[in-house]
């Protein structure tokens, strides 16, 4: 890592007890800074407050007062906690730096940046990338960071000028950035997401090419071709602009033509060679064949990789079949967009578990997927009444209320039959339910192997 004294005996307050937060003051303590987290939660992990008062940090929970500021010279925010936050506020009306924890990670960071954002397929592209570059490697390691659940901070503490972090950013996080600069910036696809939290479209848009902020002309920008809006943002970037295109709208990158993907005129792979099924892994694919070939990555490395990628956990992951029923989860689909894109990887019937969060919009853009795809359909959640809508005029005869997710998966077997598919892709947040889309696929694995236990027994 760099030796910066940009911290040094500054005062910083932490905001947030999350495994950013809790990793962003260790650091800032290395830094030589004067550090105080602060947490609304008034029931925080006992364990981590010790470890961090050993250090010398001050830890205040249970509320977010204004008092903290005093003498702040910079906040770290967790990227979850908006703007509007009344000590956030207060924090900017005082013209004091608010920055989340990628910045921090980026000034201390001795190895190349990669950073991949978008609405949906972040984690599954970061992490195709990331096999990527380390499938053949002789020198150095690419790590996976940021918001795939590793905080970018313990990473750059380690990563060394041979490496590659490859860095997962989400809007939240993007929003707090001023130096951060990767040298190649992926943008997957920008859906409607997280109006709630931004305020407009318009917002969360100009949060997302954030990541191009930093960028020149020695630097590279991957983006979706496959939609007008993306290739005009495009234009804003004073970098390279490298397109992947599924509808070969562009061969400046990498693109589908028929059932191969290539990269300009090279032929890479077939794509019933992809292990993960859908369109969208197509895409995820076509963007992390592009950041591999501009980093130097050999052709077999990456079909190697494409061939046994069986897919990330909660991101349309296979879980296992019961009497010849595949189980998918599909938690971290939060929009209708993830939804649309997973049921289109599936040519069997379709038994799909959908709900969550209201985030105030109906779901009349997910009857066409619905249609082609769904037999039977189980809502729960805030949403269930609205998707119970959508699958009416979807024609779906079969529409079942239930709890959770929990109650959904024997349900969903007593309306299955062999060779069909249950797929649990919410269209929702989890946040009227469970603390994250994590826990929610939790609780559903568990369901299902319950569900597989029994059946076991009854034999």
């Amino acid at each position: 890592m760099k030796n910066i004294d940009t911290y040094r005996n500054k005062n910083v307050l932490v905001i947030g007890l999350g495994k950013s937060g809790v990793n962003s003051a260790k650091l800032l303590v290395r830094l030589g800074s004067n550090v105080t987290v602060n947490d609304k939660n008034d029931k925080p992990d006992l364990k981590q407050v010790e470890e961090l008062e050993k250090l010398g940090v001050k830890v205040v929970t249970g509320s977010h007062p204004l008092s903290l500021l005093d003498n702040t010279d910079i906040v770290v925010k967790n990227p979850v906690v908006p703007y509007n936050n009344p000590i956030v506020q207060k924090a900017l009306e005082n013209h004091i730096t608010v920055i989340t924890e990628p910045e921090l990670a980026f000034e201390i960071l001795d190895a190349q940046m990669i950073g991949v954002t978008g609405t949906n397929g972040k984690t599954t592209t970061t992490t195709m990338i990331t096999e990527m570059l380390n499938h053949g490697r002789v020198k150095g390691k690419a790590y996976a960071a940021g918001n795939i659940g590793i905080p970018s901070t313990e990473i750059a503490q380690k990563a060394t000028k041979d490496d590659v972090m490859v860095t997962e950013l989400s809007s939240f996080q993007l929003m707090g950035i001023t130096k951060l600069h990767p040298h190649i910036a992926v943008i997957t696809n920008i859906y409607e997401a997280h109006t709630d939290w931004h305020g407009s479209r318009k917002n969360y848009v100009k949060a997302k090419e954030r990541i191009m902020l930093n960028q020149t002309a020695d630097d590279y920008l991957v983006i979706n071709w496959d939609n007008e809006e993306w290739r005009e943002i495009s234009k804003q970037s004073k970098a390279k602009v490298v397109p992947f295109s599924r509808k070969k709208l562009s061969t400046d990158g990498a693109y589908q033509d028929g059932e191969y993907l290539y990269y300009k005129d090279e032929k890479i792979i077939n794509v019933h060679d992809i292990r993960v099924p859908g369109t969208h892994n197509i895409e995820n694919a076509l963007a992390a064949i592009t950041v591999a070939k501009i980093m130097g990555q050999d052709n077999n490395e990456i079909i190697t990789v494409l061939k046994n990628f069986t897919g990330v956990k909660h991101r349309t992951q296979y879980v296992t079949s019961v009497e010849g029923r595949k189980f998918y989860n599909d938690s971290k689909a939060t929009n209708m967009e993830a939804t649309e894109k997973a049921l289109s990887g599936f040519k069997d019937n379709v038994i799909l578990l959908a709900g969550g969060l209201d985030r105030g919009y109906e779901f009349n853009d997910l009857v066409p997927a619905l249609q082609d795809h769904v037999k039977a359909l189980i809502v729960f959640g805030e949403t269930a009444q609205l998707l119970e809508k959508a699958g009416e005029k979807s024609g779906i005869k079969k529409i079942i209320k239930t709890k959770d997710v929990v109650s959904a998966v024997p349900i969903a077997y007593d309306l299955s039959e062999k060779q069909d598919i249950v797929l649990l892709s919410p269209a929702c947040a989890s946040w009227d339910q469970w603390p994250n889309f994590e826990v929610r696929g939790d609780k559903f694995i568990e369901a299902v192997e319950k569900l597989e236990q029994q059946l076991e027994e009854k034999k």
